[in-house]
């Protein structure tokens, strides 16, 4: 079957069950296919879930937060997911500012939902996940995902146990996207990206983030020819080329095509390559900021692994560039180097939608136009949140204290209707367009106003439903 990824060695073949999906070396908290389960003994599980066996602990390589500092950020993670929509409007560099210092582990479930549109994609289709999980599924596709369970994460205590219920969720949420996208159907790459997300809500939540992250972040990833991801792939190489020159003239003189090195990387999301730290960093960002960060981590990589004369004097062939790219150096994938690099790298939505069009034109010449038509790509959670309707429910939580039948509640001083008519004179308007405001400016980091204080209420019975403490 046709693919247009040349007939290097090791190249996709053409189909995504062919997705090679292979361990990351070096990782310990990566996933490593392995059919056996932990069985016996006390097993010690690190903080994020996983067990920790006789490989080395990364537990001393973490960048640990002061209880204090983490409280304080949890304080004000709480008034911004109990005002949502109010911070999304008015302040939505600040929520990119508090994603790029880390999502406290506490409310990080609930505020991957809120940034990806999942809460609210959840509750526009009320009983939808249920329909689907009651619902047969395409023994074609079930016996692939049946198969795929137990590679998924099989050190972490959720996925350790075949037939338990972190494989059983896992299963239940990949047949049900098959059902609700039938013409897409299961890609192998969806399974990391959706245990990543089981690890951090339930299975009904963690659905509707799944088709977030497929359908707005990476659309056109998981289906069939695997075009979109070979599309990246020319964008990567391209942004590269600007980014370490070294590194781009290096792969071209080894003629190495970015999909033998970069699939993984972007199909995952880099859940199976980076330090698990790592990842919910990666993660925290990419969910907030879209795919750029994606791209940003690549180039980050790449340029850190082939970008002097010196890291390339032990890459004289392909096959030492492939396996150097195998196996990154721990400094480059620590928590700390990594993040400050993603930010301070000058690589925006607009560079990434212009270089595109030009890839979009080359592929249309050389291969004709594209067999899967995706919906447009839509970069981060602004531009999701003002893609939705504007006549969608409001994000509001439901109240802590819950009154007796009868009761009413004083009315609040100060708040009368005339400060409600009263117009807002020399503010400027949202910028219109699927493209946040943040595209015009290389540097990340802006200065901001001191955000709003709501009162710092505490999680509501219901929404803490979705919280994994």
């Amino acid at each position: 079957m046709a693919n247009g990824l040349g007939s290097a060695p090791g190249s996709l073949a053409g189909t995504r069950e062919n997705l090679a999906l292979g361990p990351s070396d070096g990782d310990e908290l990566s996933s490593r296919g392995s059919d056996s389960e932990s069985g016996g003994g006390e097993r010690r599980i690190d903080k994020f879930g996983f067990i920790v066996g006789e490989r080395p602990s990364q537990e001393a390589l973490l960048e640990e937060v002061p209880l204090e500092v983490l409280r304080q950020r949890e304080s004000k993670w709480l008034d911004m997911l109990n005002n949502w929509d109010k911070w999304m409007a008015k302040k939505h560099k600040k929520i990119r500012l508090r994603c790029q210092k880390g999502i406290p582990p506490s409310l990080r479930g609930r505020a991957w939902q809120y940034l990806c549109g999942g809460k609210v994609k959840l509750e526009q289709n009320a009983g939808k996940f249920d329909e689907l999980d009651t619902a047969q599924g395409d023994p074609k596709w079930l016996d692939v995902i049946e198969r795929d369970l137990h590679r998924q994460f099989p050190f972490h205590e959720m996925f350790v146990s075949r037939g338990g219920h972190g494989q059983q969720d896992l299963f239940r949420v990949l047949k049900a996207y098959t059902l609700y996208r039938p013409e897409e159907g299961y890609c192998q790459a969806q399974a990391p990206i959706a245990a990543v997300l089981l690890m951090h809500m339930p299975a009904e939540q963690e659905f509707w983030c799944l088709v977030q992250i497929c359908e707005k972040y990476l659309p056109g990833y998981y289906s069939e020819k695997l075009e979109a991801i070979q599309l990246d792939g020319e964008i990567l190489f391209s942004l590269l080329r600007r980014v370490s020159p070294v590194a781009y003239k290096h792969l071209s003189r080894q003629k190495i095509d970015p999909i033998l090195y970069m699939t993984e990387w972007f199909m995952c999301a880099f859940s199976r390559t980076l330090p698990w730290s790592s990842v919910l960093r990666v993660w925290d960002m990419f969910l907030c900021e879209g795919v750029k960060i994606v791209f940003r981590v690549g180039l980050v990589l790449l340029k850190h692994t082939l970008g002097s004369s010196e890291k390339l004097k032990s890459c004289q062939g392909q096959y030492e560039t492939m396996e150097r790219l195998r196996a990154l150096e721990p400094k480059i994938l620590r928590e700390t180097f990594l993040v400050q690099e993603i930010i301070e790298l000058p690589v925006t939505e607009r560079h990434i939608e212009r270089e595109h069009l030009i890839q979009l034109k080359k592929w249309k010449d050389s291969h004709g136009e594209l067999q899967c038509k995706s919906p447009p790509r839509l970069h981060g959670a602004k531009a999701i949140n003002d893609s939705e309707p504007h006549s969608r429910k409001a994000l509001e939580p439901s109240p802590s204290i819950i009154l007796p039948p009868g009761a009413a509640l004083p009315p609040r001083p100060g708040k009368g209707k005339q400060k409600e008519k009263r117009p807002d004179k020399g503010k400027g308007s949202l910028a219109n367009g699927p493209i946040p405001e943040e595209n015009g400016a290389p540097t990340l980091l802006e200065p901001e106003a001191s955000p709003h204080h709501q009162s710092k209420e505490s999680l509501s019975s219901r929404e803490s439903e979705d919280t994994y403490l």
